[in-house]
């Protein structure tokens, strides 16, 4: 379910409060290879089903950016800002990938927001996200995202 909010003020509010989960994504090897040719990175363990199969994790695995630049599509089902001009994407303030998402496996973001701060013209808004593929033991990554809106 997603949670609403409507403009800045609401959003302070919500500091320290977990917003819910994303609906799940499937991983699929269709994406990956389009992510490997956007980024050059045809490296096996993402692009070579064969090869990988023998490999490490025994499959081709997404590559971690492609996990962290799904945060906005997985985010969209976790919180919604309105009564506002506009959001952006401002960044990362850490992120690690402490397991592998496999191809084909369904994954999830869970956000908590972390604080708020005043900027000129709007607001600096910090989310802690975990993803996770589901039936995993750990997380896939774990990131603290920065966003801006503004009036």
């Amino acid at each position: 379910m997603t949670t609403k909010v409507n403009g800045i003020e609401d959003l302070t509010a919500l500091v320290g409060t977990h917003l819910g989960y994303s609906d799940y994504h499937t991983v699929s090897q269709e994406q990956v290879n389009l992510f490997a040719d956007a980024t050059g990175d045809h490296q096996w363990i993402h692009t070579d089903p064969v090869k990988a199969a023998a490999g490490p994790f025994g499959q081709t695995i997404a590559h971690g950016y492609l996990t962290l630049s799904l945060l906005p599509v997985l985010l969209a089902t976790v919180i919604r800002v309105e009564g506002v001009g506009m959001g952006v994407n401002y960044g990362t303030n850490k992120v690690r990938f402490t397991s592998p998402v496999l191809v084909g496996a369904q994954i999830r973001a869970g956000a908590s927001l972390a604080s708020v701060e005043e900027i000129k013209g709007g607001a600096q808004v910090a989310l802690d996200v975990i993803v996770e593929m589901k039936d995993a033991a750990k997380p896939s990554c774990v990131a603290q995202v920065v966003y801006r809106y503004y009036h």
